[in-house]
């Protein structure tokens, strides 16, 4: 199937890989939902100390739970509501330190102490959100949020 060398180096060094697989795993493929499946489980494969990556889709105005890595999740999320809501709504990746403390912070998995949103956008329109949690504080940082949106917007095009 596939097989990837996906560096141990630099954090620069992991996104640029992770970037080329994702590039190698989606090029040819038209269904975004395949696209998203195979884009969370290379995320939750490669990155480390997750305990979850997946999407959430806009649908008629609305989060609808996509495919995903980890524990059972919320399914439905109003835009503007929690995390992914406001990331969905600023369409601005959204990177929260300390869950606990980010107002109106949707809690689906009470293990989780940080997140990284990404909105997925194509010619300014939102398609979905890269959600990312950690049970580790403080887990993401400006380079985990650049090479996150690289992939997003790798994936506009795969998923619109």
């Amino acid at each position: 199937m596939y097989q990837f060398d996906i560096s141990a180096g630099t954090k620069a060094d992991l996104y640029r890989d992770l970037l080329a697989a994702l590039d190698a795993l989606t090029t040819d493929e038209t269904d975004p939902i395949a696209n998203m499946a195979n884009a969370a489980a290379l995320v939750w494969e490669y990155l480390p100390d997750l305990n979850w990556a997946g999407f959430y889709r806009l649908v008629e105005g609305e989060l609808v739970l996509g495919p995903f890595q980890g524990k059972v999740a919320c399914i439905r999320i109003p835009v503007g509501k929690g995390v992914c809501g406001a990331a969905a709504a600023t369409l601005t990746t959204q990177l929260v330190e300390d869950v606990h403390a980010f107002p109106g912070h949707i809690a689906c998995d009470a293990a989780s102490r940080s997140e990284l949103v990404v909105p997925v956008t194509k010619d300014g329109i939102l398609i979905a959100v890269l959600d990312l949690d950690s049970p580790e504080p403080a887990r993401f940082d400006a380079e985990d949020a650049a090479g996150c949106e690289a992939l997003a917007a790798l994936l506009a095009d795969r998923l619109a």
